[in-house]
């Protein structure tokens, strides 16, 4: 097994920590036009990630989740906040320390068919890490592939096939595969099961439970299925536009949902018993444009409870009781009961 050689310097646990994250986005109104607006993809986000677990972040199409995944690693250079791995910024080193650090994240992308490399073989596909950060050559990594493959359920006469002869789970066991090719310890998992039918998603989820097992990951398993949030994650995170609005262990936001958002999601969700379904809560209008937010709180022009704070205060993230995080003026007590703005409904 491979052992990333990261200097003392850097971190000795794997505990993820986000705060204040912020990441804009400039875009322009038009190509004759110097006028510009910033597309607020992610918003303020702080979070935890204890080693060993998994947080997962469901939400709508578009919140966020991904660039929020994509800046934690910096794939992408985030405008503003801290993320530590461990004791260290990460987003405070240089090219060549983060180079290093890169052996202990990695991330599984969300479509298997265009993640993986057409032209190379399973064999190239998965060794490319260990090409790029071990002086390892030829059998060595051979046998590591072989090793790999195993790991996730696939043999050892697939190592000259290519992508395209491959199904869609067995693309994404692959996509794993070269993930945890270095024994990463923080691994971003976004949406690894969303181009998959059904019964493929459970055959990954539980492959991923049992990797965790075995070999120590922390994950951030991004979805916008509660159903596989729930199975897979020890807490999860409900984003909507850019920011987190509940967090909190998963048996309680299946169980006991606060905001009007997290409640509205899991009326969405399926339920195969008759007796325990709940009534739909349906949403009026869109999800508001990223680059123009609405003011106060962004879920108040969809929200069936909404009172006049909404509109006028954005409401901070707030624990209401045994680490359950909510962002909502009708929950907790961040607003006095006579203040003005409480006094009519919208």
């Amino acid at each position: 097994m491979i052992k990333a050689n990261v200097d003392k310097e850097l971190s000795t646990t794997h505990q993820v920590r986000v705060k204040g994250l912020v990441k804009h986005f400039e875009q322009r109104r038009g190509p004759f036009t110097r006028t510009k607006r910033f597309v607020r993809a992610v918003d303020g986000v702080s979070l935890d990630i204890p080693s060993m677990q998994t947080l997962g972040l469901v939400g709508e199409s578009g919140c966020g989740k991904t660039t929020l995944g994509r800046c934690i690693l910096r794939l992408i250079e985030p405008t503003a906040g801290e993320v530590y791995f461990g004791d260290v910024d990460i987003l405070q080193l240089s090219k060549r320390k983060l180079r290093r650090l890169r052996r202990d994240m990695q991330i599984v992308f969300q479509n298997p068919y265009a993640s993986l490399d057409p032209r190379k073989s399973v064999l190239s596909t998965i060794g490319e890490p260990l090409r790029t950060h071990t002086s390892w050559r030829h059998a060595r990594i051979r046998d590591r592939v072989v090793e790999l493959l195993d790991q996730v359920g696939m043999a050892s006469h697939h190592l000259y096939r290519y992508p395209h002869e491959f199904s869609g789970g067995q693309r994404q066991r692959i996509a794993i595969a070269r993930a945890l090719a270095l024994n990463p310890k923080f691994v971003v998992l976004d949406e690894p099961t969303a181009a998959l039918d059904v019964s493929v998603q459970a055959q990954i989820i539980t492959l991923l439970m049992e990797l965790q097992q075995h070999l120590n990951f922390t994950y951030l398993f991004i979805t916008h299925n509660l159903s596989l949030a729930h199975y897979g994650s020890n807490t999860i995170a409900v984003m909507y536009q850019g920011k987190i609005v509940e967090r909190a262990a998963a048996s309680k936001i299946f169980d006991s949902p606060l905001h009007p958002y997290t409640q509205a999601l899991l009326s969405s969700t399926p339920d195969l018993d008759p007796q325990s379904r709940q009534q739909r809560i349906i949403l009026t209008g869109g999800v508001p444009d990223p680059a123009v937010p609405p003011s106060g709180c962004a879920f108040h022009p969809r929200c069936p409870k909404a009172v006049d704070a909404c509109a006028q205060l954005a409401p901070k993230l707030i624990e209401v009781g045994n680490e359950h995080m909510v962002s909502c003026h009708l929950v907790g007590e961040e607003l006095p009961q006579n203040h003005p703005a409480l006094e009519n409904n919208v």
